[in-house]
């Protein structure tokens, strides 16, 4: 179900998780709502808690206070088990078993199964599926876990940078593909990715995390439409003060440059320009980087 009264893919409400062995907060008062049928962008500075959120989604983490639901439903449940597949980073596999009974194992453990599925994916990649998983490259390797993920026929699908091992073209191909089904089923997709610049083509919708907190979650086109990247005098840096934030600033000589959520119209002598998706987020991500104070100081710091 995709339609208007569709669960949302993710929902979290005070939603807080600790790592007691390192004493400190992972996640911590995480409000927000990723809809049905997004094709997300989940993004983040190292240690804002990205694998975190996905491991609580996918059932292999409890939360310490909060609520995180799964398409309506808790996570780690039999329901949701079965709704929902969760790739991470360590792509857990058996090394002797075989492509082959990789594929067979998930469709012993998966009722809605879909064997042409995995193997298309695994052929794609020119992998034999006589072959020991062992025996595999990392990038073969991440299409063997890709295609049990795909076989499963989940309703969310969780990737936790799950194509870093991939060449580019590689990872076109298969972003590519799970555009095209995510449009035909409806699926809902979470991509944890660093890699910016290939999201502008690919993510309807972004969730941004910093220090623990949700900073953004929003629709791509909506943000587009909001922020705006201005190049003026340095002298007009007070005509940014008032209802719009700053998200980044910085100056050279007499001229400096800015990139403003505009909440009104913008007083001053500016060249406007609508950025990037990739321009907005790293905007954002550089306020975790230390002597970058996040956006909402930074409005302070115009004045």
């Amino acid at each position: 179900m995709t339609g208007p009264d569709a669960p949302a893919a993710l929902r979290a409400t005070g939603l807080g998780f600790r790592y007691r062995t390192r004493d400190r907060w992972a996640l911590r008062d995480c409000e927000f709502t990723v809809p049905g049928g997004r094709i997300t962008a989940l993004v983040g500075r190292n240690g804002a808690g990205k694998s975190t959120l996905l491991h609580l989604a996918g059932g292999l983490l409890r939360a310490d206070s909060g609520e995180l639901r799964v398409l309506g439903t808790a996570p780690g449940t039999s329901e949701a088990r079965a709704r929902v597949a969760l790739l991470t980073q360590n792509k857990p596999l058996y090394p002797r078993f075989t492509v082959a009974d990789t594929l067979l194992m998930g469709k012993k453990l998966n009722s809605s199964w879909d064997q042409a599925t995995a193997e298309q994916t695994v052929r794609e990649g020119d992998i034999p599926l006589h072959a020991r998983v062992g025996e595999l490259s990392p990038g073969q390797r991440t299409r063997v876990a890709l295609a049990l993920a795909r076989g499963k026929r989940p309703e969310l699908l969780l990737l936790d940078e799950p194509m870093a091992d991939l060449d580019p073209v590689a990872r076109g191909e298969i972003m590519a593909g799970l555009m095209a089904e995510a449009a035909e089923r409806g699926m809902s997709i979470v991509l944890s990715s660093h890699v910016l610049p290939e999201l502008e083509q690919t993510c309807d919708w972004v969730l941004v995390l910093r220090d623990g907190g949700v900073e953004l979650s929003e629709d791509t086109d909506a943000l587009r439409a909001s922020h705006a990247m201005l190049t003026g005098h340095v002298d007009q840096a007070d005509a940014l003060t008032g209802p719009h934030t700053v998200v980044q600033r910085r100056a050279a000589g007499r001229q400096m440059t800015a990139l403003v959520r505009q909440n009104g119209p913008l007083r001053g002598d500016w060249h406007i320009e609508r950025p990037r998706l990739e321009d907005i987020l790293i905007g954002y991500l550089r306020a975790d980087a230390p002597g970058h104070p996040g956006p909402a100081e930074r409005t302070e710091e115009a004045a």
